[in-house]
């Protein structure tokens, strides 16, 4: 792709999440997120694969559908209370149908079937954007709005604990592994979004520090499918080593960073009289690590039965930047012991 029209890209994609950020107002924030997903749009097809075309097609109508969705909700407020501003939402209907269009725009379970197929279809560059950078508008919006019923945003969180845990048993891409690997993150945060925003912006921060290095030790290894994965010892030992530490962090093993969000989220669950629903999503996060622990044991203990024993790949100069990769590993591995601090900045 043409270097100036990326940069417009990324710059549109930029400004779109700012616009929301920065609106009180329904239209401004619906008109951010127009164009966070026209900017990205291009960056999706610009391979020419019918199968990049058809997760385009998929991406478009889904946030389309969401966007139109939100449009009308904040419309609905307008005319029951006369309100516009996003702190200002009282009435539960629209509350709810803004709640359900967030959640369709992010991908939670129920309304997260086009994630998985979406993010399949994609680069693993393009992939990260969408898996990281375009949750950050949605979910700017989700913490402004007050819940009209909780039950909703618990329902919510479960299901995509859940499906996100059961959805990645079975494949074998390690794209759809990290899109359902991304609804139960998601699922985890939208739990206690209505107890303490705070904590939700933490385990977001996390997920997105882990996911990165994730996408960027597969696109170091050149890696799509657990296959691939077989013969990333021979093209980068080091990398293969620390990779299942990484796995395992998204998995929320101790002592690895990726703990550290679910042990406070739990906690204040617990906290408040929520112990059965603490326990099925700490019993959801053992199906997530089980499909972690699945790449770890394909990528460290076995051998790919392509590759001759003894013959050696050709030791040339990286070409890809590794500072961002070594940067994201180190926090996804090592920043357990800063839990103090993390509980400290969010009381205050």
């Amino acid at each position: 792709m043409n270097p100036y029209i990326l940069t417009t890209l990324l710059f549109g994609l930029g400004l779109g999440t700012a616009i929301t950020f920065a609106s009180s107002h329904w239209l401004l924030a619906w008109m951010g997120l127009e164009m966070n997903t026209l900017a990205i749009i291009p960056l999706m097809a610009q391979h020419h694969h019918p199968r990049a075309v058809e997760a385009t097609t998929k991406y478009f109508l889904t946030q389309a559908t969401a966007a139109a969705m939100l449009l009308f909700a904040s419309a609905t407020n307008a005319w029951l209370t006369g309100q516009w501003d996003i702190q200002q939402m009282t009435h539960p209907l629209p509350i709810t149908l803004i709640t359900l269009a967030l959640a369709l725009k992010i991908g939670l379970a129920p309304v997260h079937s086009w994630l998985p197929e979406v993010l399949q279809g994609l680069d693993l560059t393009t992939g990260l954007i969408l898996s990281t950078w375009q949750k950050l508008a949605p979910f700017a919006l989700l913490l402004q709005i007050q819940p009209a019923n909780s039950i909703i945003l618990v329902a919510l969180g479960l299901a995509s604990t859940l499906i996100g845990g059961w959805g990645g048993l079975n494949q074998t891409q390690l794209r759809k592994v990290l899109a359902y690997s991304s609804i139960a993150h998601l699922g985890w945060m939208i739990l206690v979004r209505q107890f303490s925003p705070s904590l939700t912006l933490l385990a977001l921060l996390t997920y997105f520090v882990m996911t990165l290095s994730a996408f960027l030790v597969f696109k170091l290894t050149k890696s799509t499918n657990i296959n691939m994965l077989a013969t990333s010892w021979a093209k980068a030992p080091a990398i293969t080593a620390l990779t299942p530490l990484i796995l395992l962090s998204l998995g929320g093993l101790p002592p690895l960073t990726g703990f550290m969000p679910k042990w406070l989220i739990l906690q204040e669950l617990t906290k408040q009289d929520l112990a059965p629903i603490a326990t099925i999503a700490a019993m959801s996060a053992l199906l997530s690590l089980y499909f972690y622990l699945r790449l770890s044991y394909a990528m460290t203990l076995t051998m790919s039965p392509n590759s001759l024993a003894g013959t050696a790949p050709w030791r040339l100069q990286p070409s890809q930047f590794v500072l961002p990769l070594a940067v994201g590993t180190t926090a996804t591995l090592l920043l357990l012991p800063l839990t103090p601090a993390a509980v400290a900045l969010l009381s205050l």
